[in-house]
């Protein structure tokens, strides 16, 4: 196996450049030396062959060339010179990859420095957009001193965070003003080491921002960008948060939508694969595309039919360089499984890494590499074992050919997961410092459903983005299967003890794993006892049943009372008003556009038919009873996928740049927006009112009022209000309470509770709030009231009768 050793030699010498610096020369000049070696041993093995040969056999020179045996007659017999000079080409690469940080033209040359910086270039990637900040990966073009004319012309990569109040497109020509920084290094992470191996060595994370030109960059790119963006629209439109979110990342590979909560809730379970454009991810969907299209086709063109429905993947999700190398990789888990031969696997998974490394030396540290390479290998070596092996223990009980239609589906959605599994276990630890025990449960129950996610939601997409209500009509027969793949990783991911704290996972516990794991598949024949042991657990699953359940619980009818939802969204107030009726109005909407969109996609109906309309997914009202920049910053986002019909306003129009980012949002989607007023009233049917109190310049006090239900929201409560108010003798006893501005104590004053006697009290506010809210003071004015607080109990629900309250909380 050359093949094998040759490439693993290639690896290694990246791995040891990287950990011994020297010159690029240096290293150039070793790989000569190894080469010369080897042609030395050749030349000398070939005379002293050709003597013996001669002398017992006198034959023409043709018959000796081809005689002669094998230069390379298996790994043991490789030449030290040909590994030698593998080694060193893979060192010689390595070296050659990195810049020199002294060139003046280079950018980071200019980093920490303490000068504020201009620089100019082009946007080369999709936009990160995050919660509260958006990342750019820039190419740098031209840099100068923000108190200077003259500039200078630079090159290499920059990472630049900017605020989200406008819209970055790839392609891109910006201008950045900040301070250029060398990544930060952090105790458990290095973002420099992180960054670094994308060709990343500058970081402007407080950087203004100006748009000059567009339409730079690859033309090829640009358009499948310019598709990829429509294509994450679309996901929007089609579904609601959190599944929509989740088909954003399994179907296009943006993520960052994802509420944390969903996210951990994966981690737990050892499911991220799933959320995750990687090639454990496309290795696994290849492997269920290939036995889909193979029962469709025949073996051969199903595996045919996969690569090119992976192929297809690629592209829409933007062909950046980790989805081409995941697409290789689940590429080549096809052809590992059409080989059937463990060496011809190895051989090619191992020259896939080498070449994959040739052209991005970096790529070895990827986690997502690795964690490719550790799928396929796993896949390779004991996918067929662990099926074979369990066939045959079936054949202890039934007959031959029922165990292999029974072994199909079993190898497919368990062994083929837990094949892979068993050699990505020592990598998610040691980068994770966790590994889920749930995980060998989880992968089997999610698994069987991830086909018609990427098949039907796929399809619904691309129907979408050519029209969008061909897609509406497709969406809802994919909504059901992300529903419950979300629903059971959330429910395995509340079990106790399902998660195993690692904390440091060194890589000597890595190495110490793998060695004896190849050492029994290689080194001992009885090594399948081992594989024996494990017992598969058999998957029932009544997905028919979870469907009828599910649709019908979702789109159940208003049930007749008043509904209010206040979201945990951190620093903010975000609160959902579902009326007697059925209409629907949000109030505010917090700093997290992700977990607002994740809350109010759990409560609106996926796909109702809400006011007479099909597929109607939107708000009746924005109420922004205070446009500070954590009650805001959420909504623009959030509003081209829940759309309101109407907008009330209270306090000043242009307090920030969240609140200018939302009345440009507001503008462009020809939203109404009306200023609130003292004495404005919303009539949400059935008799509940939402009444405006107050109204200035930092917003307005609400109170809600169904028969004999009152609660009173003062978001944008001023001291002043509460003296016109008469403390809220004005109001007298109500049934709730919203403390202001997350428990501030002046804004909170006890007489004003005391007058108001709340049966509940609630509050909105961060586990780790930056100013240390709530105010000591205002807890004890709550001296002897019930209190809620969404730090320590989650999203807390409230639903009335008009006489009677119910109350839920999550936690």
């Amino acid at each position: 196996m050359p093949l094998l050793w040759l490439s693993l030699a290639f690896l290694s010498g990246i791995l040891l450049a990287a950990n011994l610096s020297l010159p690029t020369t240096t290293w150039l000049i070793l790989a000569g030396a190894s080469l010369a070696a080897a042609f030395l041993r050749f030349t000398f093995l070939r005379f002293r062959l050709k003597r013996k040969y001669v002398k017992r056999n006198d034959i023409n020179r043709f018959s000796l060339l081809r005689s002669l045996p094998p230069l390379l007659p298996g790994a043991l017999a490789l030449p030290l010179p040909i590994i030698a000079l593998a080694l060193t080409l893979g060192a010689a690469r390595y070296q050659a990859s990195l810049p020199d940080l002294a060139d003046p033209r280079f950018i980071a040359h200019y980093n920490d420095t303490g000068q504020t910086m201009m620089v100019t270039g082009v946007v080369i990637d999709f936009p990160d957009v995050r919660d509260t900040y958006i990342n750019l990966r820039i190419e740098t073009e031209r840099l100068h001193p923000a108190d200077a004319v003259l500039g200078t012309q630079v090159h290499g990569l920059m990472l630049a965070r900017v605020t989200p109040e406008r819209e970055f497109h790839y392609g891109n020509k910006i201008v950045v003003r900040g301070q250029l920084f060398t990544p930060p290094e952090q105790e458990e992470f290095s973002y420099r080491d992180y960054l670094a191996r994308q060709g990343i060595y500058s970081y402007m994370p407080r950087a203004s921002t100006g748009v000059l030109d567009t339409g730079h960059g690859n033309p090829i790119m640009r358009r499948i960008f310019t598709l990829k963006e429509r294509a994450l629209e679309t996901v929007y439109h089609l579904w609601p948060d959190p599944e929509a979110s989740l088909f954003a990342g399994v179907l296009l590979g943006i993520e960052t939508g994802i509420p944390a909560p969903v996210k951990e809730a994966f981690k737990n379970t050892g499911t991220s694969h799933v959320i995750a454009i990687s090639g454990f991810n496309i290795t696994i969907i290849a492997g269920l595309f290939a036995s889909f299209f193979g029962r469709v086709l025949n073996p051969r063109r199903g595996a045919v039919a996969a690569a090119l429905g992976i192929a297809l993947y690629t592209a829409l999700v933007g062909a950046d360089a980790a989805v081409v190398r995941a697409a290789i990789m689940g590429g080549l888990s096809l052809f590992a499984r059409q080989v059937g031969r463990r060496q011809h696997g190895l051989n090619t998974l191992a020259f896939t890494a080498a070449l994959m490394s040739l052209h991005d030396p970096h790529v070895p540290w990827d986690v997502g590499f690795q964690l490719s390479f550790a799928a396929t290998l796993g896949l390779v070596l004991y996918a067929g074992p662990f099926q074979q092996d369990f066939t045959n223990r079936l054949t202890l009980s039934v007959s031959r050919s029922t165990a292999q239609r029974i072994a199909g589906p079993i190898g497919e959605y368990f062994l083929f997961t837990l094949a892979a599994q068993l050699t990505t276990l020592p990598i998610m630890a040691y980068h994770f410092g966790r590994i889920s025990l749930s995980a060998v449960i989880a992968n089997p129950v999610i698994l069987p459903v991830q086909a018609p996610i990427m098949t039907i939601g796929g399809l619904a997409l691309i129907l979408g983005v050519i029209w969008l209500p061909l897609g509406k009509l497709t969406a809802p027969l994919a909504w059901p299967f992300m529903l419950f793949t979300i629903r059971a990783v959330e429910l395995f991911g509340k079990s106790r003890g399902g998660v195993l704290i690692l904390g440091d996972f060194g890589l000597l516990w890595v190495i110490l794993f793998y060695g004896l794991l190849f050492g029994l598949t290689f080194g001992w024949s009885r090594a399948q006892g081992l594989i024996s042991a494990l017992k598969p657990i058999p998957i029932i699953a009544a997905l028919g049943i979870l469907t009828i359940l599910t649709w019908r619980a979702a789109l159940s009818a208003p049930d007749g009372r008043l509904h209010l939802t206040l979201f945990d969204v951190g620093t903010g107030d975000a609160l959902l008003i579902q009326s007697p009726s059925g209409r629907y109005a949000l109030i505010n909407g917090g700093p997290s556009a992700s977990l607002l969109s994740d809350g109010l996609g759990r409560r609106l109906p996926p796909f109702g038919f809400a006011q007479g309309k099909p597929f109607h997914r939107e708000l009746d009202w924005l109420i922004v009873a205070s446009p500070a920049q954590e009650q805001v910053a959420a909504l623009p986002r959030t509003l081209e996928r829940f759309p309101p019909g109407q907008v009330l306003w209270a306090g000043s129009e242009s307090p920030n740049r969240s609140a200018d980012y939302l009345r440009e949002t507001l503008t462009r989607y020809r939203i109404s927006n009306i200023p609130a007023q003292a004495g404005h009233t919303l009539n949400l049917g059935y008799g509940a009112i939402l009444s405006v109190l107050t109204a200035g310049k930092r917003g307005a006090i609400l109170l809600l009022a169904w028969e004999n239900f009152r609660a009173v929201f003062p978001l944008g409560a001023h001291e002043d209000d509460y003296e016109n108010l008469r403390m809220g003798k004005d109001i007298g006893s109500i049934t709730a309470l919203l403390l202001a501005d997350n428990g501030y104590a002046p804004l909170n004053p006890s007489g004003w509770i005391a007058n108001l006697n709340p049966q509940l009290v609630l509050l909105s506010v961060a586990p780790d709030d930056p100013s240390g809210r709530p105010d000591k003071e205002t807890l004890d004015a709550l001296g002897g009231y019930s209190l809620l607080r969404t730090d320590q109990h989650g999203w807390i629900h409230i639903s009335t009768d008009g006489e009677r309250m119910w109350v839920e909380a999550e936690k």
